[in-house]
């Protein structure tokens, strides 16, 4: 496992032993990212499950502003901070080693405002998508042209809307699926330089 793109291509990412961690294949990042690629510069994100922290720091290194990682298994966390390390990264994010929603409401509590929002818990507790969605389109953490983007099993459906969150788009690659969840009108910001892009842009992407 590898950083695509930007200041750290090609440096590799270990990923702690065990299954409890399911890390974001390299094929889905490269998806992701190009999706998103015109709205990463000086971008907040919030790396929820972040596991190896694979995809905040490809948005580190591709020019994101700041990243709250939020990772609650010893293991994971510990593979996270090596993994910064590692890279030399030693500013521009935050780890908070505590559940999910423990972080959504401290982040909540200190104004934080974010850009991106991924989520990818594990396919077993279903259940997370829906409370971890429908807290963020309650609260105030979603920037004014914010965009949250779900990982799932091809499988699985999280939903097509969590209160003010609609699902605008849907890419699979493989056996993942990746929801993109913004409100219904765009505004003009980030959401609307990401939901805007054609369908197949990047040749690796395919709309389901």
């Amino acid at each position: 496992m590898r950083v695509i793109a930007g200041k750290y291509k090609s440096r590799k990412l270990s990923a702690p032993p065990g299954t409890e961690t399911r890390p974001t294949s390299d094929r889905l990042r490269e998806t992701l990212f190009n999706v998103v690629a015109p709205a990463i510069e000086n971008s907040v994100w919030l790396d929820l499950f972040a596991g190896t922290g694979a995809i905040g720091i490809e948005a580190l290194s591709r020019g994101a502003r700041m990243v709250h990682f939020v990772e609650s298994l010893r293991k994971a966390s510990r593979t996270l901070r090596d993994n910064l390390e590692s890279l030399g990264i030693d500013s521009g994010y935050e780890l908070h080693e505590r559940d999910v929603s423990a972080a959504l409401r401290l982040l909540g509590a200190q104004a934080v405002r974010c850009d991106f929002c991924f989520l990818d818990p594990p396919y077993r507790k279903m259940g997370d998508y829906e409370q971890t969605i429908s807290f963020i389109a309650e609260s105030d953490l979603l920037a004014p042209g914010g965009v949250v983007i779900a990982e799932h099993d091809k499988h699985f459906d999280p939903g097509e809307r969590f209160g003010r969150l609609y699902r605008r788009r849907k890419l699979g690659q493989g056996d993942a699926v990746l929801s993109f969840y913004a409100p219904e009108s765009p505004r003009e910001g980030r959401d609307e330089a990401v939901l805007a892009v054609p369908e197949g842009q990047g040749g690796k992407i395919s709309s389901i």
